[in-house]
């Protein structure tokens, strides 16, 4: 396993690290989970995302479970939560201290820890000043029950916004954004962000690296039973593959296989390594509902070395659909 400084803080987050978005409640119960989660520990994995929002708390409560139960020691993995969509009555939504205060004490119940190492603003909140937003945070550093505070989905002028607060008011500043950063969605990471990295030394741990799993190549032909797309709750994933982007993205990826042949690896592997190839990525969330699957991910590692500027050059010419000729390996 690599390690990778959280920006410019202190913390070194392994390379790869597990979330449980989509897979924990509705596709792991908690025997799998502890075996995920038993197995990402033992490939060197020290970061494990969940938020309160995922399975409507669920999937907190049994990661929680699975960690207790595998007695790791504390000081050995870090664990996330997001605050902003807690339930459906006002308070118990957005970014007001209040609910940033309750969500927090309801995720370290649920996950079953004295403290969260990251805590995420899921999203902006217009409705909310964002000075207290930021002072929640910094109290509840201060309080010991969260270290590091950052957002996630944030657009590069709100999380300014939000170092201009802290530098005002001498609090805490946001240390990280968890972005949607994949071959297909490069916007933020690439070129919006940029001087948050060399100004405030932003980290990122990134999610969706495989696309929804359209980088997999799994749905290349047909949605398979069992895949995500065909089970109920996720209906926009099959709506995104038969939609005309959807099937552009089909179409690349089938294009893609072709250096994953020459690379000796899968597509997921691939995009991933493509993930990790940006020094700007702190680590990249995986998502696994079986322990092979997991196992068979965590192999990009091997491939990373492989992506040389001839190879990326490749992959970009594929993702952008350019007319010229691609080069044969």
């Amino acid at each position: 396993m690599q390690y990778r400084r959280l920006g410019k803080s202190g913390l070194k987050l392994s390379a790869l690290s597990l979330g449980s978005w989509l897979t924990f409640s509705k596709q792991v119960d908690k025997d799998i989970a502890k075996q995920l989660l038993r197995c990402a520990h033992e490939s060197g994995i020290n970061f494990f995302d969940n938020a309160e929002v995922y399975a409507s708390g669920d999937s907190e409560t049994i990661m929680g479970e699975a960690l207790q139960d595998l007695q790791l020691p504390r000081d050995a993995y870090c664990v996330s939560s997001k605050v902003f969509w807690g339930g459906q009555l006002p308070t118990q939504r957005g970014l007001s201290r209040k609910h940033i205060t309750e969500a927090c004490h309801g995720a370290l119940r649920r996950l079953r820890v004295d403290y969260l190492d990251l805590y995420f603003c899921h999203r902006p909140d217009q409705n909310t000043p964002l000075e207290e937003t930021v002072w929640a945070m910094h109290h509840l550093i201060q309080q010991g029950k969260v270290l590091y505070w950052g957002t996630s989905e944030w657009s590069a002028q709100e999380i300014a916004s939000a170092h201009a607060a802290a530098r005002q008011y001498n609090l805490i500043p946001p240390t990280m954004e968890q972005p949607q950063y994949n071959m297909f969605h490069r916007q933020k990471l690439e070129r919006e962000y940029l001087r948050l990295f060399r100004d405030e030394g932003l980290g990122t741990t990134i999610w969706s690296p495989l696309a929804g799993g359209i980088l997999t190549g799994k749905y290349n032909k047909e949605i398979p039973k069992g895949s995500r797309a065909s089970l109920g709750g996720h209906e926009w994933i099959r709506k995104r593959l038969e939609s005309k982007e959807g099937r552009q993205q089909i179409d690349q990826v089938a294009a893609l296989q072709r250096v994953t042949k020459r690379l000796g690896c899968t597509m997921a592997q691939l995009a991933l390594a493509w993930c990790l190839r940006n020094p700007h990525v702190s680590t990249v969330i995986l998502g696994a509902s079986k322990v092979d699957q997991l196992q068979e991910n965590l192999q990009c590692l091997d491939v990373v070395d492989k992506l040389d500027e001839g190879i990326m050059h490749t992959v970009d010419t594929i993702l952008q659909n350019r007319p010229e000729p691609i080069e044969e390996f």
